[in-house]
């Protein structure tokens, strides 16, 4: 116990910054795949066929398969097979090959959600609107959108959480995440070695990240209620 306490603050300052490059990367992905997830729904259902086969083809690929190998392909593909290492090397370009990654997958799944949530709302609105001379465009940021979201919220609020868990993943790059961070001291980080303690502390932090995130989502799916 006393070793533990005498290596808490090395470990839990590398955890911090562990946790910081986690915080990173969910944010740049939320901002990401939020309108670009809106983006490939709208091509999905897109009367031009084209264009909605070939979204539901990318969605369907990126659904059925694994985050761990797209984050491979996306990292090394550019400079193993095509000799163009466009990420450049260091942290840095782990980080901008993880976030394009955690974008496009979040998009996809993203954009079921919002075909699912704007296809839900009664056609009779849109044609309503129509009848009285409101262009398309309005009628979306007018009058379905605000019902969209209250559709949307609890499936979105579900892949957020993921979201939040699934950026451990991002260790198979290298990139210097929160478990990466806890992993390390198994290896001899910071003069430490064998110590797992550190590992299964990052559960805290998952916990609370996720428990506050619960309570935010939860007060929004509230806020929404007057749609019912």
């Amino acid at each position: 116990m006393k070793l533990i306490l005498e290596q808490m603050p090395v470990v839990i300052n590398a955890l911090n910054i562990g946790f910081l490059q986690t915080l990173k990367l969910f944010l740049v992905t939320l901002l990401g795949a939020f309108p670009l997830g809106l983006i490939i729904a709208f091509c999905s259902m897109s009367r031009f066929q084209p264009l909605s086969l070939i979204a539901k083809l990318v969605v369907w690929v990126v659904r059925g398969t694994p985050l761990m190998i797209q984050l491979l392909i996306i990292y090394y593909f550019p400079g193993l097979i095509l000799n163009n290492p466009i990420w450049g090397g260091g942290e840095t370009g782990r980080f901008l090959a993880a976030s394009a990654a955690f974008i496009f997958n979040y998009a996809c799944y993203f954009s079921e959600i919002y075909r699912g949530g704007i296809q839900s709302v009664p056609v009779g609105q849109e044609e309503a609107g129509l009848v009285l001379g409101i262009k398309k465009s309005q009628i979306f940021f007018r009058i379905k959108l605000l019902q969209m979201i209250k559709r949307i919220v609890p499936p979105m609020s579900n892949e957020i959480i993921t979201l939040v868990k699934d950026t451990s993943l991002s260790r198979i790059i290298a990139l210097q995440e929160i478990i990466w961070a806890g992993q390390s001291f198994l290896k001899g980080s910071h003069g430490i070695s064998g110590a797992i303690w550190p590992l299964f502390f990052t559960a805290i932090y998952y916990l609370i990240f996720n428990g506050i995130l619960t309570l935010l989502l939860g007060r929004l799916e509230k806020k929404l209620d007057y749609f019912r």
